[in-house]
């Protein structure tokens, strides 16, 4: 229950709304700079743009698509809108990088595909893949997708035309959720008397979730709002693709446990006839992960190890580093374990064929992370800082000119950052940097040193005329934090991080810079959090759970010198826990029986538990409910809840 339902509200916290339907209100179509062009003309120039390989591996064995891929629920939400992105034909325009709209172009191709005999995907319907496997008696299904209607309507065109057999067996390759959220549009909860369905997954699968998502929801799902581009139009102007795919579907979350956990390399299962042999690969792409091949098919499932993009060691919507020596050895060792492989398929992107170029594939994907974990070392052993490396690393010529290398998600910059992270931590060695002000307190006194705001608003834009956006950037952020109001200053930097996103390679950084300059511009800020919609997944959550998420809450300033101790009794699921407050800080316990000696014992239900957790209920709600029985002091009861904070959100990120 525990796995079940902690990785379910990872789930909806970080992706179920991601939907990006309408235009925002004010929306302005923006124009490249002179300087703009001609970065994005030297891209252009320095790669075969023109080579079809990639467009002949996505369009191969396609079985069939759907014109115009929309997916909707009962009441007409859009919750995939692939015919939105109709525009990325033909050659680049000035506002995107060549580059991304290549990649851009490449997710476009939707349909149903045969990998080989026996092994189909799904593409295009989600940000990940629907793989299906030919079982005996069934198909073994790996990596659900994000949400149930994605995930039905992926498996409806899978059956139109492959036959209306039933789900033998699931995969989940990974603990991030659009690997599993959409669960139950192939598995219907009220599917009564049907027979038990396996589910493999990788070992520490729900706990690495759950550690990684739970606790800092609120600020990853307000970064995920950047990440996503979620405001941003669909044009060429706006978001065009977040190089792992197009984006994030809305729709509805869930989560089945597993039965079947893999915890070793090689492992080896039988799966509805089918011979697996599983690599179990923690610490790479996520904290949980694992591969797969099929020894008589010659197959092997790189999961999310491997993909047709530089991926990410640090995520920018936060998350733990990740190891760039072991993802890159476990791609090393599929390569040997597994030489004779004939085609590689993975959870994005389209697959690769033949025994030599699948292995030059992995080769360089293999090579890539490795290079930037290696050579990141050597500059940081030679002083350099994470900011130096950045500017200086660069890809050799014989990894950078492969496209699957491309930084479409990662970037060898932020990912190099990442790798200093994972050994040094956040500070670079140079004191100045030890404790340096806050930008509240920083950008008055730079703005101050620079002869006040027209002299900076000056410099910035000289800067942004000769192409300087990333100094204009550093002196506008200044200005903008040390006067949040200037509009001059705000639509300047806005305009800056216009051409920053249209020059960038990756759309994760041109939908973090866009976002950025449509808040600047509207004021209004947003979150894909909406706690509202994961009420009804968070019904079974286990009770220490919430516990745990009160103890991130507690503010620690007006807890200062309080101390309370409640025995909460949940009458609903027979549950006793004890709930402590000691030196700012909270401390819970279950227990068998209410403890004696505390400030009260407070009886309800966890339901009315799940409504304040949810935002449905507040604290007088809670205090005056009838679900809601206090043996002991009221007063006290408000007094301890009156210590814990609601996040905002929609907290500020470019402005004070």
């Amino acid at each position: 229950m525990t796995t079940r339902l902690a990785m379910v509200l990872t789930a909806a916290i970080l992706a179920a709304a991601c939907s990006r339907e309408q235009a925002p209100a004010g929306h302005v179509s923006l124009a490249a700079s002179p300087h703009t062009e001609a970065a994005n003309d030297v891209v252009a120039q320095s790669l075969p743009l023109s080579d079809a390989q990639d467009f002949e591996d996505a369009r191969r064995g396609l079985v069939a698509s759907e014109s115009s891929l929309v997916i909707t629920g009962p009441d007409g939400t859009k919750y995939w809108d692939l015919a939105s992105y109709d525009f990325v034909q033909g050659d680049a325009p000035a506002s995107v990088n060549p580059s991304l709209w290549r990649q851009a172009k490449l997710n476009n191709i939707h349909g149903l595909f045969e990998v080989v005999p026996g092994i189909y995907q799904v593409r295009g319907y989600d940000l990940s893949n629907m793989t299906l496997i030919r079982g005996r008696n069934g198909w073994i299904l790996v990596d659900p997708l994000t949400t149930a209607e994605t995930a039905a309507a992926a498996l409806a065109l899978a059956r139109k035309h492959l036959g209306d057999r039933p789900i033998t067996a699931v995969i989940f390759t990974h603990s991030h959720a659009d690997h599993f959220g959409g669960i139950h549009g192939v598995l219907p909860r009220d599917a009564g008397g049907a027979p038990a369905v396996p589910i493999v997954a990788p070992e520490g699968f729900a706990e690495e979730a759950i550690s990684e998502n739970l606790l800092a929801g609120p600020a990853m799902a307000r970064r995920t709002y950047y990440f996503h581009g979620v405001p941003l139009t669909r044009d060429a102007s706006g978001h065009v693709d977040n190089g792992l795919g197009k984006g994030a579907p809305g729709g509805s979350i869930g989560f089945r446990a597993p039965t079947a956990i893999v915890q070793r390399t090689p492992q080896e299962m039988e799966i509805d006839g089918v011979r697996f042999v599983f690599q179990n690969a923690p610490q790479s792409e996520a904290p949980a992960e694992l591969t797969f091949y099929l020894p008589d098919l010659k197959a092997w499932c790189g999961a999310e190890i491997v993909s047709h993009t530089l991926h990410n060691l640090l995520t920018l919507r936060g998350a733990k580093v990740r190891d760039a020596v072991k993802w890159s050895g476990y791609i090393d060792d599929a390569m040997r374990r597994f030489a004779d492989m004939e085609v590689v398929f993975a959870s994005h992107h389209w697959p690769v064929w033949g025994n030599a170029r699948v292995l030059d594939y992995l080769a360089a994907q293999r090579d890539v992370y490795r290079y930037i974990h290696d050579q990141t070392l050597r500059l940081a052993n030679h002083g350099y800082t994470p900011r130096e490396i950045a500017e200086r690393l660069e890809l050799p010529s014989t990894l950078r000119g492969r496209f699957a290398n491309r930084g479409y998600y990662g970037t060898v910059r932020h990912n190099a950052k990442a790798v200093y992270q994972f050994y040094f931590g956040w500070y670079d060695g140079n004191p100045a940097n030890l404790d340096p002000l806050p930008p509240e307190d920083e950008g008055p006194r730079y703005v101050a040193a620079m002869g006040g705001a027209d002299k900076v608003i000056a410099l910035a834009r000289s800067a942004h005329d000769t192409g300087d956006d990333r100094w204009a950037a550093t002196l506008l952020n200044h200005l903008v934090f040390a006067e949040p109001a200037n509009r001059p200053a705000r639509e300047l930097l806005a305009m800056v991080y216009d051409q920053l996103g249209f020059r960038a390679e990756s759309g994760i950084w041109r939908d973090i810079y866009l976002t950025a300059a449509h808040e600047l511009r509207s004021g209004t800020r947003g979150s894909v959090a909406d706690p509202r919609r994961t009420a009804a997944l968070l019904a079974d959550l286990p009770v220490d759970r919430f516990l745990d998420t009160l103890a991130v809450r507690l503010n620690g300033e007006e807890a200062d010198g309080k101390r309370y101790t409640f025995n909460f009794v949940f009458t609903d699921v027979g549950e006793t826990h004890s709930v402590e407050i000691e030196n700012a800080v909270l401390h819970h316990q279950r227990l068998e029986e209410p403890m004696p000696g505390t400030d009260g014992t407070v009886r309800l239900t966890r339901d009315l538990l799940i409504r304040l957790g949810s935002g449905q209920a507040g604290l007088k709600d809670l205090v005056m409910s009838d679900d809601l029985l206090v043996d002991g002091s009221r007063l006290k009861l408000l007094g301890f809840l009156s210590l814990f904070d609601r996040p905002d959100p929609a907290f500020p990120i470019v402005t004070p």
